[in-house]
C-alpha cells in the first residue's frame, strides 16, 4: 500500500528511525482502524520481494518493519530473507490472526477481539501491544498476556481516538499492574507517518 522512512512511533522501539513497508490486505476489520484503505489487497500496486528490499537498502535504515492492513495474509519468507541479507533488521506488526512466515528479528503481536490470534502467534512475540478503546479491554489485555512468553514485552496503547479517555484509565492501570508498558502513538503527536 505505501512505503516510508520515517521513526517507530511505538513499542519498544519507539524513537527508531525504520522504514515501513505497509502491505494491503486485512481481514480482522477493527472499526477503529487508522488506515482502512489498506484492507482490499486489490487496491494496491503489486511489487517484488526484490523491489522492495532495494528501497529499504536505499533508506539507509538498519529497521524494516513490516505492517499493514495485515501482513501475516502475505508470505513474508523472501522478503525477509532478502531483507535480512543486506544486514537490516525485519519488524512485524501483526494481529497474529494469520500464520506468521518468514525471518523476524521482532515479532509486535497485537491481538484483536475481533478475529483471534493463532496459537502459535503467541510464542513468536517479543511485545504484546494491546489497544485501550474502553475499559473491558483491560481484560482482554490480560488474557491475551497470559498467553506469551515470560519474556514478552507488555504495552498498553490507547486507541488514538479515544486517548483523552483511555490514557488516565491506563495510567492508573499501571500503577497497579507495573509489568505493563504505556505505548503512545508518537509519531501522531509529532505528525510523522
Amino acid at each position: 500500500m505505501e512505503r516510508f522512512y520515517t521513526i517507530q512511533g511505538e513499542g519498544s522501539f519507539s524513537g527508531a528511525p525504520a522504514y515501513f513497508i505497509r502491505l494491503g490486505g486485512c481481514d480482522v476489520g477493527c472499526f477503529w482502524c487508522d488506515v482502512k484503505e489498506s484492507w482490499d489487497p486489490d487496491a494496491h500496486s503489486r511489487f517484488t520481494a526484490e523491489e522492495l528490499a532495494e528501497e529499504v537498502a536505499s533508506s539507509g535504515s538498519s529497521i524494516a518493519v513490516i505492517t499493514g492492513g495485515e501482513p501475516a495474509m502475505h508470505s513474508l519468507t523472501d522478503l525477509t530473507r532478502i531483507i535480512k541479507n543486506l544486514g537490516v533488521r525485519t519488524h512485524i506488526e501483526t494481529s497474529g490472526a494469520h500464520a506468521i512466515t518468514g525471518d523476524w528479528n521482532w515479532v509486535t503481536l497485537s491481538p484483536k477481539k475481533f478475529k483471534a490470534p493463532l496459537p502459535q502467534a503467541y510464542a513468536l512475540a517479543n511485545e504484546l501491544k494491546m489497544i485501550v478503546y474502553n475499559r473491558h479491554d483491560l481484560e482482554f489485555a490480560e488474557q491475551e498476556a497470559a498467553k506469551v512468553r515470560p519474556e514478552c514485552l507488555l504495552y498498553l496503547q490507547p486507541e488514538w481516538d479515544r486517548r483523552e479517555d483511555a490514557i488516565p484509565q491506563i495510567l492508573n492501570y499501571l500503577r497497579d499492574n507495573p509489568r505493563w508498558r504505556l505505548s503512545l502513538q508518537t509519531h501522531k503527536y509529532i505528525g510523522v507517518p
